[in-house]
């Protein structure tokens, strides 16, 4: 049996975007940062998100049935800390950035490298998270030079500016 802590520790090692995952509707305006995203499909064109079922805004996802999937770009740490951490309000974290909206109403950071605007289609529990699979029904992209991306526990930069 592999331990949740080197799993973790090994996971570290593995390259990821960083993402700030919104939702506006009924239950309210709320996000959280999540490295846990991947496409599906292109046809139709499907994401997953990954929930911790514990998080402060789990439940709000669920009512809400949509999302935004905003892929970081390099200056957008703070942006990334604060939806990570429970120090912040929900307001507190949405002045932080110039946000708009697309198709479903979620909010979408108007400087991110591409958002992804979602209707959540089905949700399967797995241990402690949920998956949230996501037809993607707008995209926004913007002319950044590079990614804000997590790996071995740190943010890191990634781009094809070579200053970046």
């Amino acid at each position: 049996m592999i331990e949740a802590t080197d799993f973790r520790n090994a996971m570290s090692s593995l390259t990821t975007a960083v993402n700030v995952i919104t939702t506006q509707g009924q239950a309210g305006m709320h996000g959280f940062t999540a490295s846990a995203v991947c496409s599906v499909t292109d046809t139709p064109p499907t994401l997953l998100v990954c929930m911790n079922q514990s998080s402060r805004s789990h439940a709000h996802f669920i009512e809400n049935k949509v999302l935004s999937v905003n892929v970081l770009s390099t200056q957008h740490e703070q942006i990334s800390n604060a939806f990570a951490s429970s120090k912040f309000t929900s307001e507190e974290r949405f002045n932080l950035g110039k946000w708009s909206t697309l198709h479903t109403g979620s909010p979408i950071l108007q400087d991110a490298l591409v958002s992804f605007d979602c209707e959540i289609e089905q949700i399967q529990a797995v241990g402690t998270h949920s998956i949230f699979m996501c037809r993607v029904v707008a995209i926004q992209q913007s002319q950044q030079d590079g990614s804000l991306v997590y790996f071995n526990r740190g943010y890191h930069h990634v781009g094809s500016n070579p200053s970046v």
